[in-house]
């Protein structure tokens, strides 16, 4: 099933119909400023698994997860004044910041190391979903088994996806590109991944 939202501003009726989605531990594909993501409700132990099968993605790898702001994400990482500093110059936007969990984050989330990836997108869409829900939802690509070449087009992850998902959540067509991966551990900047987001910040 697939709904369209305005992506300048969502209409109150179908995020709240999303959110309705994740709280019954559905699954949605949703547009952010990278790429059309693939989520769930963060609490929700039984949906993390089945979006683990979906991707065919193992254990030791957590997914990532978008918090509403730096406020928020302060309730679920470990913020330095140094790493603080970094997010309040480079969020919202198409990064994923590595920082050392809190206990509300659930183990399933948790690397060994207990770090956690966080996102705040800079997309009406996604922030309005976590608003609504109240806390964080999982992040990962809308790319999986024989379906790796990431698309930005709602319709085709329908047809794709479908099956293992119980809504789409249609923000119109992206040119999807993965967001630049930064590590704030220790204080230290380290650059994991280069993708959308610049890294001139960081040289």
């Amino acid at each position: 099933m697939i709904i369209s939202v305005n992506t300048v501003n969502p209409q109150p009726r179908l995020i709240n119909r999303t959110v309705e989605v994740l709280r019954s531990g559905g699954i949605i594909a949703y547009p952010t400023d990278t790429v059309y993501g693939i989520g769930c409700d963060i609490f929700n132990k039984r949906a993390i698994e089945k979006i683990y099968q979906i991707k065919q993605r193992p254990r030791h790898k957590p997914f990532s997860f978008i918090c509403a702001d730096l406020k928020n994400i302060s309730e679920y990482a470990h913020v330095s004044n140094f790493a603080y500093k970094i997010m309040r110059k480079l969020l919202p936007g198409p990064y994923t910041f590595i920082l050392e969990g809190s206990s509300l984050v659930p183990k399933l989330m948790l690397t060994r190391r207990r770090t956690v990836g966080i996102r705040v997108p800079d997309h009406t869409v996604c922030l309005a979903i976590v608003r609504a829900l109240g806390h964080p939802i999982v992040s990962t690509s809308a790319a999986i088994g024989d379906f790796q070449i990431m698309t930005g087009d709602p319709e085709e992850i329908e047809e794709k996806l479908g099956p293992s998902l119980n809504l789409v959540v249609d923000g119109g067509i992206l040119y999807p590109e993965p967001s630049t991966v930064v590590s704030l551990i220790d204080d230290s900047p380290e650059i994991i991944r280069v993708g959308k987001g610049g890294i001139s910040l960081f040289s």
